[in-house]
C-alpha cells in the first residue's frame, strides 16, 4: 500500500535538529514543523529585536512552504510560541506583514523555554489539495 503522507525536505531551510521532517504533506494538507529564527545560510541564530527574529521564523517556513508547492496564502493555521508574552505585540507587526488577506486561524502560547534557548518558534498547516 502507498504511503498517503509525504516528506518535504529542502535545504534552503534550516535542517531539523532532532527525529522530524520540516514538512510532512498528508491528503491536502502540509504541516510544516516549528522554525525558530535561524539563518539557514549560516546556521546561525538571530539574534536582537523579536521582530526581527519573528521575520527569521517566517522566511523559513516560507521557504519550506514553497519546497512543498505552497505558499504562505494557503496557510490555514499557525501557532506562535513565545518565552515573553511582553512581545506580543512586536511579534504581531512582523508576522501580519507576511498576510494580506485573510490571515490564518492563529494561536499564540507562552512558554517557559524553547530548544536552543531561543524566543520564538513558529509552526503552520496549509490547505494545499491534490492536483
Amino acid at each position: 500500500m502507498p504511503s498517503k503522507k509525504t516528506r518535504v525536505f529542502t535545504q534552503d531551510a534550516p535542517s531539523p535538529v532532532g527525529p522530524y521532517s520540516q514538512a510532512i504533506h498528508a491528503g491536502d494538507f502540509l504541516f510544516v514543523a516549528g522554525q525558530v529564527p535561524v539563518n539557514p545560510k549560516t546556521g546561525d541564530f538571530v539574534t536582537g529585536s523579536i521582530g526581527n527574529q519573528t521575520r527569521q521564523c517566517m522566511e523559513n517556513l516560507k521557504t519550506i512552504l514553497n519546497a512543498a508547492g505552497a505558499s504562505l496564502a494557503d496557510v490555514v493555521r499557525s501557532t506562535i510560541y513565545l518565552t515573553n508574552m511582553q512581545d506580543f505585540g512586536e511579534v504581531n507587526d512582523a508576522y501580519g506583514n507576511y498576510f494580506d488577506l485573510d490571515p490564518p486561524a492563529r494561536t499564540t502560547i507562552g512558554v517557559a523555554t524553547l530548544p536552543k534557548g531561543v524566543a520564538i518558534e513558529i509552526d503552520v498547516i496549509a490547505y494545499v489539495p491534490s492536483k
